[in-house]
């Protein structure tokens, strides 16, 4: 048995702030809970489905705790977060999950949280646990690309397939600026730091574990995580998705109230006020990047909590469908400064709060009609860029950057998914969503 803390609340000191318990984990991508991780073998042994609830023994403690089934974990190891199951956290963190703490075990004044034999046992009940994203594989889209070390010698664009498109749009002319940015898979770690940045930045509001189970969360960033090679030693790669602020908007063309429009510096913009909700947009994005206030969540804010709310943007209401604004209000910030010193605006005086956030260096924002900007580079001389689902001709302006791993088992970008590990995908789907 292994205890461990996760990225959202830790030991547990922050498990009453509702921003991190609505963070999905990293890897399971589950929310508002704890539960213990067992290996598809080890489920197939015990006949555990997911979310079952077991009733975990170590030495003399026992927790009834709901069951997670992840692809990858060894066969031997059930795997448990710590920090849930508070009593005294505050209205948050009250009561969510359960308490692995009293499964450690104390000996020469020294707390042992891993290496402790465990007993499993079925009680019959069972727990839905609530996920973000329920479904694992990229079923042959070239959406993460990975090359080894060994191709990526031989060809810099080494698994990368090039669409050849055409449109009848007649495409947007930028005098200015025009908006991009580029985000290196090969550094992503998957921390979501990101995403807590850009819920703090943009007052985008904490729908709870109901809500984020009929999917309804409200997060304009999210961390896709798929699952390559076997089952048995699967592995993980993660990808951030945002409005892309497409060239070619699918979205802008079905608005019947043009709520979405683009702007002369390329960004996708939303009008909050014109919008009536009826969700064309969404429905028409092929990023699914999109999100819909079903709630007036505003209201709920007690004294003082509304206080962190940033007055530079707008508190959107229910019914307003919302997303990734490239932080203009930061870009605005940025024109304004440069423009009250005297001077052109230079690369790296605008950072998003994404940007801005992400320990690994990951993101980088800026114009790309500045030749000399990071993010100009990327777009026409980084041959690992590409963007994301090129077929559509959405012409997005955000490029990826493809992931080089050291080894030679790489799933090519056409056979890209879940290998071995996609067969028992019905076995860790039960309780998320599609």
């Amino acid at each position: 048995m292994a205890l461990y803390p996760n990225v959202q609340i830790g030991d547990g000191t922050l498990a009453n702030i509702g921003w991190l318990q609505e963070l999905p984990d990293t890897v399971t991508k589950i929310v508002w809970d704890n539960y213990a991780s067992v290996s598809l073998k080890t489920a197939e042994r015990l006949h555990l489905k997911e979310g079952d609830v077991i009733t975990l023994t170590a030495g003399d403690q026992s927790i009834a705790i709901p069951t997670h089934i992840q692809p990858g974990l060894h066969d031997g190891v059930v795997a448990v977060a710590v920090g849930y199951g508070r009593t005294s956290a505050g209205k948050v963190g009250n009561e969510v999950g359960v308490d692995a703490y009293k499964l450690a075990v104390v000996k020469d004044g020294e707390v042992i949280f891993a290496g402790q034999a465990a007993d499993i046992k079925k009680t019959g009940n069972h727990i839905q646990l609530v996920t973000t994203q329920g479904h694992d594989s990229m079923e042959g889209r070239q959406l993460v690309v990975q090359a080894t070390n060994k191709d990526y010698q031989e060809s810099k664009e080494a698994n990368i397939h090039r669409h050849h498109t055409w449109s009848i749009w007649s495409g947007h002319q930028y005098n200015g600026h025009k908006w991009g940015m580029a985000i290196d898979l090969n550094s992503c770690t998957g921390c979501s730091a990101c995403m807590t940045a850009c819920q703090s930045e943009n007052n985008i509001h904490v729908v709870g574990k109901k809500y984020v189970m009929q999917g309804r969360e409200m997060h304009w960033i999210r961390i896709d995580r798929y699952y390559t090679g076997d089952v048995e030693n699967a592995e993980t790669v993660f990808q951030p998705v945002t409005c892309q602020h497409c060239d070619n908007a699918p979205c802008e063309t079905v608005c019947p109230v043009a709520a979405t429009s683009h702007t002369d510096e390329g960004l996708n913009d939303m009008v909050y006020n014109r919008c009536v909700g009826t969700r064309y947009c969404s429905n028409n994005c092929p990023y699914k990047v999109r999100r819909f206030n079903w709630f007036n969540y505003a209201k709920l804010i007690e004294k003082p909590m509304h206080m962190h709310l940033n007055p530079e943007v707008t508190v959107r209401p229910r019914g307003v469908m919302e997303k990734c604004t490239f932080c203009v209000q930061r870009i605005k910030e940025g024109k304004n400064k440069a423009k009250v010193e005297g001077r052109p605006l230079k690369d790296g005086d605008i950072k998003v709060a994404c940007e801005a956030a992400c320990p690994a260096d990951v993101i980088a924002f800026g114009d790309l009609n500045d030749e000399n900007s990071r993010v100009a580079k990327v777009f026409k001389a980084e041959p690992r860029a590409y963007a994301l689902l090129e077929e559509w001709h959405a012409r997005p302006s955000i490029r990826y950057m493809s992931k080089i791993r050291n080894n030679d088992q790489v799933t090519p970008a056409s056979e890209h998914g879940h290998g071995e590990a996609h067969k028992n995908e019905s076995a860790h789907e039960e309780g998320g969503r599609a």
